[in-house]
């Protein structure tokens, strides 16, 4: 197997979380290369895209945080073998990072700016993107978003809310998703229950 380094913030979540965890629930060695926000301008230099996650396989460096964990997914047996699942897992992977991109687009605004520019998110991209995607959940009648065990859709998602719910966006309130989508707040508590996601944040407290 290719040695694998994956190069991303130091946080519990981003786009690089959820290769991590594809990682650690398939039991996949790679190094795990953080750094701090500090660290980032010069980080950005050698990044080919100027942006990160970074993955390097032998050597070689790879950019596109869904193409990675397709690729972590596939390692660990995290990704949908038919075409018809991969298609509903690829759906789901593809509408977060449209919301997880309108939400950048707020990075740097302060003030009113900031505030007018997050209750517009709320309202226009976040509370519609999650209806949807508790629809998604409820559809396939189960514990996870597609068939009856966990794929990166799950990851992905996972990771999303969690952000969301987090606090940590000025002007997004962290009940949104309890208040607006229950089921996907019981979905987190599902995924937090078990054991290698356990035990991987209870490493990392």
């Amino acid at each position: 197997m290719a040695q694998i380094k994956l190069t991303y913030f130091d946080i519990n979540g981003g786009r690089g979380e959820p290769i991590r965890l594809a990682f650690h629930l398939g039991n996949i060695a790679f190094e795990d290369n953080r750094f701090n926000f500090a660290q980032f301008p010069e980080i950005k230099k050698s990044a080919p895209l100027h942006k990160v996650p970074v993955m390097q396989l032998d050597g070689k460096v790879i950019t596109q945080s869904n193409a990675m964990l397709r690729y972590a997914g596939k390692l660990a047996h995290l990704y949908p073998e038919s075409a018809e699942a991969a298609l509903f897992c690829d759906e789901i992977l593809d509408a977060i990072e449209d919301a997880t991109n309108a939400l950048i687009d707020t990075f740097g605004l302060e003030g009113d700016a900031l505030k007018s520019a997050r209750l517009s998110y709320t309202d226009k991209w976040l509370v519609p993107y999650l209806v949807w995607l508790e629809q998604k959940y409820a559809s396939n009648n189960g514990d996870y978003f597609i068939g009856e065990h966990i794929s990166i859709a799950d990851l992905k998602a996972y990771v999303w809310i969690k952000g969301i719910m987090s606090g940590s966006f000025d002007y997004i309130n962290d009940d949104v998703v309890s208040n607006n989508t229950p089921q996907l707040a019981l979905f987190c508590q599902t995924i937090e229950a078990l054991p290698a996601i356990n035990l991987y944040y209870q490493e990392r407290a």
